[in-house]
């Protein structure tokens, strides 16, 4: 994938020079939230127990997997440690990937835009309303339009 003869470490410190918001920590994370989003749209895919192809992963996907895998790891504390990573929309993750993609260390489709990140989701409601109590969630669902 990359020509580049730099070591993974050297591509990752020259964006946490370039960008500063990030640090060695996000880029790792995004790896393991790519690995986390890779294994489950392959279990979604595997319905005939064929070997998982690789394939492209799109924004949205890529985001439900970020979404996934932080609540599965960190729980009520997943948006307080997506913040100290420096990713506090789904835009900054968006920012991340495509810093990866800059650098050579993830491959985009020509389809594929920073933008795409942008009509993620809300922080807020993704990362705290699971783990509001039953009776507030109701409220909430009782008061909305």
């Amino acid at each position: 994938m990359l020509s580049d003869p730099r070591t993974f470490d050297e591509h990752v410190r020259c964006l946490c020079e370039q960008d500063p918001r990030f640090t060695r920590d996000t880029y790792e994370f995004c790896f393991e939230v790519l690995d986390f989003t890779m294994k489950s749209i392959a279990q979604h895919d595997d319905t005939q127990n064929k070997l998982p192809v690789t394939r492209h992963v799109s924004a949205a996907e890529l985001l439900n997997g970020l979404r996934d895998y932080a609540l599965q790891e960190f729980g009520p504390m997943a948006r307080l440690t997506l913040k100290r990573l420096g990713v506090a929309a789904c835009g900054d993750f968006g920012d991340v990937v495509f810093n990866l993609v800059n650098t050579g260390l993830l491959v985009k489709q020509s389809r594929d835009k920073r933008e795409d990140f942008n009509a993620g989701y809300d922080f807020e409601t993704a990362f705290s309303k699971p783990f509001r109590p039953a009776s507030h969630r109701k409220q909430n669902k009782r008061s909305s339009p």
